[in-house]
Formats: C-alpha cells, sequence, structure tokens
C-alpha cells in the first residue's frame, strides 16, 4: 500500500491517554496526532523518538495527522504503530501472490463473523470448486521486539485469546484455521508468545498449534512513501520470556 501524501517526518513529544501523541514536524510545528494502537508500545514511543505521520485533508476528522511509523529504542529499527494497516497488507498478500501454503483459493472475503463467541474473522479463503476445506485466518500485528525475536502480545489480550479459542474451533469442525502474525517491526526475525507477558495466550497458542491451528509470520516492509508483504519469518510457539 502507498501513502499518498508520503508520510511527514517529526519527533516524539510525548504519547498520552493512550490514543493521543504530540509530535514536533521537521517544519518546527507543534501537531497533536491519533495514535491508533491500544497496546504498551513497548519500546515504541520513547520521547524524542523519530517518527512519521499520515495527514487526511477529510474536514469532518477531529484529528488531521495519525502516528504511522516509529524508529524504535532498539538499534534504530522502524516499526508501524498503526495497527489498522497490518489488515491491509496482509489483504495485498492474500490477493496477490500469496504463500503456496494458500494458494489454490479462488475465494477472498474479509471481516465474516464465525464462532460461538460472535467473532469476526479477519480473512476467510474459500474455494468454490468444494475441493480444499475453507482456510479462517486472523491477523495479529506485532511491534515488541528484542534482540531480533518479535513477541506477541506486548499487554494482557482477552481478545486474543477469544480468537484463539475460536480457530481451534474451526479446526474441531474440519476447516483450516491460521494465525497470522503481521511483523511490524524490521528487526524482528522471529516470532514467539509473550510469555512473560499473557502467560495465559501463550499456553493457548500452544495447544492451538498442537491441535492443528496453523501459524505463519510474515515482515511488512516499511517506508514513509509505503507498506509491503515483505518476507516470511518463522513462528516458535515454545515456551520464553518476554
Amino acid at each position: 500500500m502507498e501513502f499518498d501524501p508520503p508520510l511527514t517526518p517529526g519527533t516524539l513529544v510525548r504519547r498520552y491517554k493512550r490514543f493521543l501523541a504530540d509530535v514536533t514536524l521537521d517544519s518546527g510545528e507543534t501537531v497533536v496526532a491519533h495514535c491508533p494502537n491500544t497496546g504498551s508500545m513497548t519500546g515504541c514511543d520513547a520521547p524524542g523518538s523519530r517518527v512519521w505521520l499520515s495527514h487526511s485533508s477529510n474536514p469532518k476528522r477531529k484529528l488531521a495527522w495519525t502516528w504511522e511509523l516509529v524508529e524504535t529504542d532498539s538499534g534504530g529499527e522502524v516499526a508501524c504503530i498503526n495497527t489498522a494497516r497490518a489488515n491491509t497488507v496482509v489483504g495485498e498478500l492474500l490477493n496477490g501472490a500469496r504463500p503456496g501454503v494458500l494458494a489454490g483459493y479462488d475465494r477472498v472475503r474479509p471481516e465474516v463473523r464465525y464462532g460461538s463467541e460472535k467473532s469476526r474473522i479477519d480473512w476467510l479463503l474459500e474455494d468454490s470448486g468444494g475441493e480444499r476445506a475453507p482456510v479462517w485466518i486472523e491477523v495479529k500485528n506485532v511491534t515488541l521486539a528484542e534482540e531480533g525475536v518479535g513477541y506477541f502480545p506486548d499487554a494482557v489480550t482477552a481478545r486474543g485469546q477469544k480468537h484463539l479459542r475460536e480457530l481451534m474451533a474451526r479446526v474441531e469442525a474440519g476447516d483450516r484455521a491460521m494465525l497470522l502474525f503481521c511483523v511490524s517491526h524490521s528487526g524482528a526475525q522471529e516470532v514467539r508468545p509473550a510469555e512473560g507477558i499473557d502467560p495465559v495466550y501463550a499456553g493457548l497458542l500452544r495447544e492451538a498449534v498442537a491441535m492443528g491451528v496453523e501459524c505463519r509470520g510474515w515482515r511488512m516492509t516499511m517506508e514513509p512513501a509505503g507498506l509491503g508483504p515483505g518476507v516470511e519469518v518463522p513462528v516458535v510457539p515454545a515456551a520464553t520470556s518476554g
């Protein structure tokens, strides 16, 4: 996906009230930007960090600026903190040259209701010929990384736990289910569950894998001009600290 216009650089002054950030643009102007991330953003919200914002000319918006990228405090890597972008990039992957493990499906549908807990799956792949079982794909955004390892989640996630239970139910029903980690941190070479942050989620992830839920990781390319699917990275569900 392309940013039109390209992102505007600046320096983070502070993040506050979870959804707000003060940013001093390179022009010298200080603006209030929307922070589209409900997580802890560990390593991604240090005052003084280099950041990039998108701008909207929509007069109905309360805030014209949105925080998109940040140069993290781990060796100058870049992370995309806008959680909504993960689904957009994964959509481009699924509608384009998708990985071989997902080849052969001719119907891609977003935001399909499913499950006993009234969830919405991010993406559903279907084979109109009926030769392949549907694939239910849940996308998770990874911005926390330490020493080359990306961790999910960065805060306790009851919602993420619910999604794992729903994916396991789809496998029990005879379908395929996949957890796709969209790695939004350029320094992450693999993905692991953050055992030290949410041990319940980590345990459920291992249970899901044992039941047949597939896990894949895909690290985005992140530039002020746009984002792309990038390359696949391994997911390691073994117990670990994080």
